[in-house]
């Protein structure tokens, strides 16, 4: 999703620092609930700034997430719905006053969540990340999790496997190969190992270090499993009751250095046997 299109929903959503109507508390229910965050808790700023501040650094398919549910609560619940929006007389929101203005909102940011609703999500999202993702991207989310880790663990441990998959869908991208749709994350990382030739079972028997490289290797991909798991119970990415109760800043702090190494090794051979690299021995 582009900038230009957040800022649709920025419009649509941001009353004046108010979002929609809800209070603060409600807010932060609805978006613990919808991205495991409570965002005025977090940022310490009005509910529109800090919807516009997560937005602005969450990944993809949190911004997706939650922008999709906020669009649910407009529709549903939020009570002067049918005067912004169902003005017969003026049914495409071509007038120029409020209501036309929020109907043409509401609009376009249905449009935009059934663009990425019913096209092909992770190609989609790997377009995104190929565009976005490079060293200094790599050393600013990991910057932000160093962050976090301490005041907001759960956010730290949903950052670390995002960013592991981000480099991985950048990674197949750039060397060519398709990305299949339906790939696990341990999947998804043994296609990255096969694509840069680090596979333990490739490594040359001849190499005096071979032993040792086919255990590290092995143990890199051995994290995958865990860490997806750890992330899918106590990270941010699906919804948490209110009552969530996270791991502590050592287990978080476990995670992002898991997935600090494992990127980093990642980017680097990457980055190292492109074409019009020397190739490192493997």
């Amino acid at each position: 999703m582009t900038n230009l299109e957040k800022g649709s929903f920025v419009k649509l959503f941001n009353r004046g620092g108010y979002v929609l109507d809800f209070s603060t508390a409600d807010f932060d229910a609805f978006t613990m609930d919808s991205i495991g965050v409570a965002l005025c808790q977090r940022y310490r700023l009005s509910k529109g700034k800090s919807l516009m501040a997560y937005i602005d650094e969450a990944s993809p398919e949190d911004s997706y997430k939650l922008l999709s549910d906020l669009l649910t609560y407009y529709e549903t619940q939020y009570y002067h719905f049918d005067s912004e929006t169902h003005d017969h007389d003026d049914p495409f929101g071509l007038s120029s006053g409020p209501s036309g203005s929020y109907k043409r909102l509401y609009l376009n940011c249905k449009g935009i969540i059934e663009k990425y609703k019913t096209t092909e999500p992770n190609r989609e999202l790997a377009k995104a990340v190929d565009e976005s993702f490079s060293s200094a991207y790599m050393s600013q989310q990991i910057k932000l999790m160093l962050e976090n880790q301490e005041a907001y663990p759960a956010d730290a441990i949903g950052k670390a496997k995002e960013l592991v998959e981000s480099c991985c869908r950048t990674i197949i991208t750039k060397r060519g190969a398709l990305i299949n749709k339906d790939l696990t994350f341990q999947q998804l990382v043994n296609q990255v190992f096969k694509v840069l030739d680090v596979m333990p079972n490739e490594v040359d028997d001849n190499n005096p270090i071979a032993s040792s490289l086919k255990q590290i290797y092995g143990s890199l991909k051995g994290i995958v499993a865990p860490m997806a798991e750890v992330r899918n119970a106590f990270g941010t990415g699906h919804g948490k009751t209110a009552d969530f109760i996270g791991l502590d800043s050592r287990h978080a702090k476990l995670m992002v250095g898991m997935s600090v190494t494992l990127v980093q090794f990642l980017w680097s051979t990457h980055e190292e046997t492109s074409i019009g690299n020397s190739n490192p021995t493997l």
